[in-house]
């Protein structure tokens, strides 16, 4: 198979989809890669170690002209939509559910869509997106507490306190792995930590490893309210495989926050945890609503790109390899995981979240998989 590697050009975007090591595995066992000039170079990649693992250096027009299965990080961009050919797999973040635009070019275009976040193991954990969201949710407490700074238009906290000062109160709302991610980093810090969520289980785990350092909660709007009024950070922390963030913050609660507060929601590449995000740019990263600052950048780890290019492509190349080596039907038949990651295929929508989401015809991934 011909793969193809494009450089990220989502702004702030500096990781790349594979590593020389992945190159390496690909033409080892006789497939051909495909990667566009500096590609690995926000990650501290030079072409250099791709060429000696047998990768060609050709220009992006080339790569998905010539390339049967495109990898890359982060969804197409509108400037790249006309770039993809039917038939092609589009291996990568997708996030469709807000994204109309992108939905539709992609079924227009008749591609075999594949989306790392919904990639889904039998015990329902996500394998292609704990990478990222370890990343997210250790980055959200040192970015949150960054604009905490006063300099910055926070309230002037520091999470930890110091002797004869009250810590600061961080929120995280959601016990999956960025919200537990986050609330180790958080407590780490030596900050006051409350954490909801809707799972009592999952509460009762994270109760049993943090023990009295963590404040656990049933997420409820009463709950939440009265958390929110005393956080200094919170932190969106929801994610409901494939589908729409819910939006649990209205701008009326806002009302009832202390001005200066933060409120980072890792959720906005699934339209947001708030009804006043809106997606940022590591360049630009916040803005401020009802006295609260917001800070929404739909890349987190973009910013820590070698890092979470190493932990990504871990996990992603041994997915890339079964396609690869097998076609997308084969390699889905034989692996329901891989399956699960099917959103659109050939102009039909094959994820029922997203089906849902957009309001169209769901069509079962089984159908393109005999």
């Amino acid at each position: 198979m011909i793969v193809g590697v494009p450089k990220e050009i989502k702004t702030d975007e500096y990781r790349v989809s594979m590593t020389p090591a992945g190159v390496h595995d690909l033409v080892t066992r006789g497939h051909k890669v495909l990667l566009e000039d500096l590609a690995g170079e926000g990650s501290g990649i030079p072409n250099q170690d791709y060429l000696e693992q047998g990768a060609e250096i050709v220009s992006r027009q080339e790569i998905f002209a010539q390339s049967e299965m495109i990898v890359k990080v982060k969804e197409p961009l509108p400037e790249e939509y006309g770039l993809l050919r039917e038939g092609q797999i589009l291996y990568t973040y997708l996030h469709l559910a807000p994204a109309p635009e992108l939905t539709q070019a992609l079924l227009d275009q008749k591609i075999v869509g594949i989306a790392y976040e919904t990639v889904q193991l039998p015990d329902r954990s996500l394998p292609l997106l704990i990478p990222m969201s370890e990343v997210a949710g250790r980055m959200a407490i040192h970015e949150g507490a960054k604009y905490l700074e006063r300099e910055n238009g926070g309230r002037g906290i520091l999470l930890g306190g110091v002797p004869g000062v009250d810590p600061g109160h961080v929120v995280i709302i959601g016990g999956g792995i960025v919200g537990a991610n986050a609330a180790k980093m958080a407590i780490g810090t030596g900050a006051q930590v409350t954490l909801l969520d809707i799972n009592l289980p999952r509460l009762r785990y994270l109760d049993d490893i943090h023990g009295s350092r963590l404040k656990t909660l049933m997420s409820n709007r009463f709950n939440l309210l009265e958390s929110l009024r005393t956080a200094d950070l919170v932190i969106g922390a929801i994610l409901i495989p494939g589908a729409r963030a819910p939006r649990l913050i209205t701008r009326e609660m806002l009302t009832h926050m202390q001005k200066g507060s933060v409120v980072v929601d890792v959720g906005i590449d699934q339209g947001g945890l708030l009804e006043t995000s809106r997606p940022t740019t590591h360049s630009d990263p916040i803005f401020e609503v009802e006295g609260v600052i917001h800070y929404c950048v739909a890349n987190m780890p973009g910013a820590l790109a070698r890092t979470s290019t190493f932990a990504l492509t871990n996990a992603t190349f041994p997915y890339a390899l079964a396609l690869a080596e097998k076609g997308y039907r084969k390699a889905m038949k034989e692996d329901p995981a891989l399956r699960a990651g099917l959103n659109v295929c050939l102009g039909a929508i094959t994820h029922p979240e997203v089906a849902k989401a957009l309001g169209k015809e769901f069509t079962p991934a089984e159908k393109f998989c005999r």
